[in-house]
């Protein structure tokens, strides 16, 4: 079993997986648009390039996500999507890519548990968790 997370954008779904790719890597395996689906004539005809399903593959994990129909997307909240960095560069970078036109809510910094942590919303709303360090530092906390 696998727990994977599936994000809910307001119409800019396409565009925060190619930077989601860009940044952290991976392969997009899907990228369906209502447009020639049955799904289609379950949104309005400007929402047809919209994506009904979209699906980063990273290893044996997967972002997944589509655009919310008009009316019917929420501001996300009570989750963030977490990434364990090979290391404090990695971690570094990701956090600095995420956070471009985003919003910081707890810088890139060591803590007791790792060598970095940070807290970020991006700009498409996303909250997102970067977490480097020795692995099993980070895995004898709360472990």
């Amino acid at each position: 079993m696998h727990l994977n997370q599936y994000l809910f954008l307001s119409g800019r779904c396409e565009e925060a997986f190619r930077a989601y790719q860009r940044i952290l890597g991976g392969e997009i395996t899907h990228m369906l648009k209502h447009a020639g689906t049955p799904s289609a004539c379950h949104v309005p005809p400007e929402w047809h390039d919209k994506i009904m399903h979209a699906c980063l593959e990273l290893g044996d994990r997967k972002l997944m996500g589509s655009d919310a129909p008009p009316g019917r997307g929420k501001p996300m909240g009570g989750f963030c999507v977490q990434v364990a960095a090979s290391g404090v560069a990695e971690a570094e970078r990701v956090f600095a890519a995420l956070a471009e036109g985003g919003e910081v809510t707890m810088a890139l910094q060591p803590t007791f548990w790792s060598e970095r942590f940070g807290m970020l919303v991006d700009r498409f709303g996303v909250p997102w968790m970067i977490d480097s360090g020795p692995g099993d530092k980070a895995a004898g906390a709360g472990a």
